[in-house]
């Protein structure tokens, strides 16, 4: 099967993507800091991105069908009550090529009424998405290693958070949508509200 690239609001079957029902799922997300113009007249003859590291958060909340959240999983809670969702580890620095962070989901094991899962991406030092390139989220099937589907977040800004997809229960089927909401806080408890009022 192709890859499928989406863009913002555009929603895919995780089944139809994949060709085949899904048991297990990786959910890579990656970024890298905002290279910054070289300063002064070295600077210019030098060269040098002069990027900073970037420390983002990846996290996945829990939620039944009315969008109250059930569990949250991040760096400070790496694995679901119900040991479906399994965080791999924080990454302080954002440097480097592929994904920075890898949430495993067996969605088989998903109690059922787990309906929605949020995937948020947050700044816990307060970095803004100005600072931010190269943002993305894609679904992985852990079966063959296969990239299913992609969304690379187009929008930069002042916001210290952003809902960058979701997953939504259809029957047996999981359906993908790429989000790119921006949200407030710096932690993924403080991005409630903002995920409840896309997700309702």
């Amino acid at each position: 099967m192709d890859l499928v690239s989406l863009t913002k609001r555009q929603t895919v079957s995780l089944t139809k993507a994949a060709g085949s029902a899904l048991s297990n799922i990786s959910i890579g997300l990656g970024w890298d800091p905002m290279k910054k113009k070289p300063k002064g007249f070295f600077g210019s003859i030098f060269g040098g991105d002069n990027s900073d590291s970037i420390d983002l958060d990846a996290s996945i909340v829990l939620l039944d069908s009315q969008c109250n959240p059930l569990d949250i999983i991040w760096f400070n809670n790496l694995h679901s009550s119900c040991k479906a969702v399994n965080h791999r580890g924080d990454n302080l620095t954002g440097d480097g090529d592929g994904d920075d962070e890898l949430i495993d989901v067996s969605l088989n094991r998903l109690p059922s009424n787990v309906a929605y899962l949020a995937i948020t991406v947050n700044s816990f030092r307060g970095q803004t998405f100005n600072e931010v390139d190269n943002a993305f989220c894609r679904v992985i099937n852990s079966a063959n290693n296969q990239e299913i589907c992609k969304y690379k977040l187009a929008e930069q800004g002042s916001h210290t958070g952003v809902l960058i997809a979701s997953l939504a229960r259809k029957d047996t089927d999981w359906e993908f949508k790429a989000q790119g909401v921006a949200c407030r806080g710096q932690t993924v408890n403080d991005m409630i509200p903002d995920i409840k009022s896309e997700l309702v």
